[in-house]
């Protein structure tokens, strides 16, 4: 399982992109995520699915209405990472109103939360593979802080929590 002073899994995440320019097509594009962090402190959160109650109620919420903290605290961009389409996570991004606040990540395939270790089997209710609730900073591709909740918790993986501890860097 990923821990602190752990580089991040090389892989790719996609983010379905609304708007065409800086290199990006509109629709679904992939990121190389080592690239994507390379230089960079990012705050990433992950979660089971989109549009699930806990997700949409409490969580994304939470960072949308922290980013501009986070980004005051030092942290260059703000990431939601599910195991769902690129095609979801846009529109879970529509609904939320995440534009320009955080970037919705999906894996797909669930090869980056795989590779991360932090994989929750919901296959009992019908979900499948998908990610564990958890946080963590991310500064040059490296881990600098992981919350991981328990299961069917959300105690410390808020955007309160990662705030504190970008403040704390």
């Amino acid at each position: 399982m990923l821990k602190v002073g752990d580089r991040l899994p090389a892989g790719n995440l996609q983010e379905f992109i609304e708007v065409e320019g800086n290199g990006c097509s509109l629709g679904p594009n992939t990121f190389d995520v080592e690239k994507a962090t390379a230089g960079k402190t990012v705050a990433i959160f992950a979660l089971p699915g989109a549009f699930t109650p806990t997700c949409s109620a409490q969580h994304v919420p939470g960072y949308v209405e922290k980013a501009d903290e986070l980004k005051a605290a030092g942290v260059d961009e703000i990431w939601c990472v599910s195991v769902n389409d690129a095609f979801v996570m846009g529109a879970w991004g529509r609904e939320q109103k995440t534009a320009g606040k955080v970037r919705m990540m999906a894996d797909g395939s669930a090869t980056f939360t795989q590779a991360t270790g932090l994989t929750l089997d919901l296959a009992a209710r019908g979900m499948g593979l998908r990610s564990q609730r958890y946080s963590m900073l991310v500064k040059d591709s490296v881990v600098k802080t992981l919350n991981v909740e328990a299961p069917g918790k959300f105690e410390v993986s808020d955007a309160g929590t990662l705030l504190a501890q970008a403040k704390a860097l």
